[in-house]
């Protein structure tokens, strides 16, 4: 599937997903929004992904959400592209495989809530964070007022949306925004030797952890304890499991299946 707006291509065990409007500092407008809806269902649905990549073109990674789109909406209009937004960042969030934030320039507005939607940020050293919307006289509207507290913590989020201030990413790492930063011209190596890792292992047991963290998040702890306890009784159950434990006895790699 060919997009406008997006650069799909498959790297092995990796897709790799790039907003591609650099002009525009690859600014989300509706229909880049709807067509990363459409990669996300691609590469859920393609049985050999096993973990997404997500960048930018050129010198940002999502700059926000296009302000000449949104300049005419009225608050009807600004709603059903808010349900937009977050419709699809919570697609991406939910979704079973793991995937990764590759920042590797501006992530502001609508392009940090973007990275705040994937599992793992890694951060070019040139790459920018941060909530301007008050400035501009609204609010985050794609779940950073949701993300962004429980990632950093209350105050911290507060303070960077209240004053709508831009920070490095050395700060982003300081506050835990990000989990790692790295040099710019090693940013896709990096992210890339990481992705394949993560797909070296079981796939049925990274989506079973995915699973339990982002539902543990949403309840207490004693529920969340039990969303584990009934996942891993699940994997329990796996051929991935038995090979598992019969290739570390047996001193050899396994092979998985995802089965």
């Amino acid at each position: 599937m060919e997009f406008k707006n997006l650069l799909l291509e498959k790297d092995g065990p990796l897709a790799v997903l790039t907003v591609n409007r650099p002009k525009a500092l690859n600014a989300l407008n509706d229909d880049t929004l709807k067509e990363l809806g459409q990669a996300i269902d691609l590469v859920e649905a393609d049985e050999e992904v096993k973990v997404l990549i997500i960048t930018g073109a050129g010198n940002a990674f999502v700059a926000g959400a296009d302000i000449v789109a949104m300049l005419a909406k009225n608050p009807v209009e600004g709603k059903v592209f808010t349900a937009l937004g977050q419709g699809v960042f919570n697609k991406l969030e939910k979704m079973l495989k793991p995937v990764i934030a590759a920042v590797n320039g501006f992530a502001l507005g609508g392009g940090c809530e973007l990275a705040m939607a994937c599992d793992i940020r890694i951060a070019s050293e040139k790459a920018k964070f941060g909530q301007p919307e008050v400035g501009l006289g609204i609010i985050p509207g794609f779940a950073g007022t949701q993300r962004m507290p429980r990632l950093i913590g209350a105050g911290m989020a507060k303070e960077l949306i209240y004053s709508g201030n831009m920070i490095d990413a050395n700060k982003a790492l300081q506050i835990g925004l990000v989990n790692s930063v790295v040099p710019a011209d090693q940013l896709m190596d990096e992210v890339k030797k990481l992705a394949l890792k993560i797909a070296s292992n079981a796939p049925l047991a990274v989506r079973f952890a995915k699973q339990a963290i982002n539902e543990g998040l949403q309840v207490d702890i004693d529920r969340g304890q039990l969303i584990e306890q009934d996942l891993l009784a699940v994997s329990f159950s796996t051929e991935d499991k038995k090979e598992g434990m019969t290739a570390f006895v047996e001193k050899r790699k396994p092979t998985f299946q995802e089965k």
